[in-house]
């Protein structure tokens, strides 16, 4: 089955670095699109960054120029790099796995069928 194991969050202070990792096994990790969602307490689950299998990327503007979204297929593993935190960047991070969709669609957690279970990121002023 399709397992999505998410690490590296943690407690930082603002204009530090995070860097999350997604261990990915039970599928054909290469084929898929691979996502990262955060979700903030009493707030809805938002796009992050995206990537495909051709290796394209698409980033949130809230996070552009800050975050970098990457994949190593041998690996299996998705992540996810983070500079310049600031304290609204605070949430449950999780990664997620996705079959064929639109450009558009990319950073919607609907068209999402497999996540993992989240690490927590907070950052502090």
């Amino acid at each position: 089955q399709v397992q999505l194991v998410e690490s590296g969050g943690g407690s930082v202070q603002a204009g530090g670095s995070l860097r999350l990792s997604c261990a990915a096994s039970g599928y054909t990790y290469s084929t898929y699109i691979m996502a990262w969602f955060r979700q903030a307490p009493g707030k809805e689950r938002e796009g992050v960054a995206a990537i495909d299998s051709g290796l394209s990327t698409r980033h949130a503007e809230s996070v552009k120029g800050r975050f970098t979204i990457s994949r190593d297929n041998a690996k299996k593993t998705l992540y996810l790099q983070m500079n310049s935190l600031k304290p609204e960047d605070t949430a449950m991070y999780y990664c997620a796995a996705g079959g064929a969709m639109t450009w558009s669609s990319l950073l919607s957690p609907s068209f999402y069928g497999y996540w993992g279970q989240g690490t927590q990121v907070t950052v502090s002023s």
